[in-house]
């Protein structure tokens, strides 16, 4: 507990510490505030614009949310079948692993597109920018076992699917929780960049994070630009610490990489 109180205190800290600097840079260098407002003013921004805030925060992390499970999904069924083919591994793992260098601000137009405008899109920009990641790091996890324990299981007349299930991916589970961890963060980048090209709009003046930047931007309205810059990364960090929480949960009792940090 003493601990838990220490973090919570250093990172207020840190964060009084930021505001104090940045209102500090406003006044050394006589920074006009259309160009960067101060601390008080994004805050003033925040409480008159909550309502519309809250909205389009809301519709971002259905839209990042969903595109972060869709690509868990399917990255995990993609990778189990990597794990269980050499040949399609060698075949087309190098493929999945392309999609990093996909350039989502060049696609996400395309997508919506082809697709439409809506939080269907969005999501569908989110799934391609967060799948890497995770089939990357659940087939690396998955073709990790140690040899003598899958020895260990034949011996013991373990059929195919008994190893896949019962020790390839519980070892794997530290693998994938890093590679949701890597698409928690980019999967609000990816649905943000699908809204900033007119995906996420559930109607007129109402859309997501992405969405309200680009009026809030047309209308020279920089405090409340910052507001939402701040909220997406708001919503990065929630996303991020769920994660943690999750792999905390499912690992802290039999894996050193969270029990390790139990004893810190």
């Amino acid at each position: 507990m003493k601990t838990l109180i220490i973090n919570i205190a250093s990172a207020l800290a840190i964060f009084c510490g930021l505001l104090m600097t940045w209102q500090a840079i406003i006044w050394l260098f006589s920074i006009q505030p259309y160009l960067l407002p101060t601390p008080v003013r994004v805050a003033r921004a925040v409480v008159a614009n909550f309502p519309s805030l809250i909205t389009s925060l809301a519709i971002t992390t259905a839209s990042a949310a969903g595109g972060l499970l869709s690509a868990l999904v399917v990255g995990i069924v993609v990778a189990l079948l990597f794990a269980q083919s050499p040949w399609s591994r060698r075949m087309f793992y190098p493929y999945t692993v392309l999609l990093q260098t996909v350039p989502i601000v060049a696609v996400a137009p395309l997508i919506l597109l082809w697709v439409g405008t809506g939080i269907g899109s969005v999501m569908l920009v989110a799934f391609i920018i967060c799948l890497a990641p995770i089939i990357a790091n659940t087939t690396q996890g998955l073709v990790s076992v140690d040899r003598n324990l899958v020895d260990l299981f034949l011996m013991h007349n373990a059929s195919r699917s008994q190893v896949l299930l019962k020790l390839r991916l519980p070892h794997a589970l530290p693998s994938i929780f890093t590679g949701v961890r890597i698409s928690a963060g980019i999967a609000v980048i990816g649905a943000i960049t699908g809204e900033l090209f007119g995906g996420g709009t559930i109607r007129v003046g109402v859309g997501g994070i992405g969405y309200a930047i680009q009026y809030a931007n047309s209308q020279l309205q920089t405090d409340y630009l910052f507001a939402l810059v701040l909220a997406a990364s708001a919503l990065g960090f929630f996303f991020f610490f769920i994660t943690m929480f999750l792999e905390w949960y499912f690992l802290h009792q039999w894996h050193e990489s969270a029990r390790s940090g139990e004893a810190e």
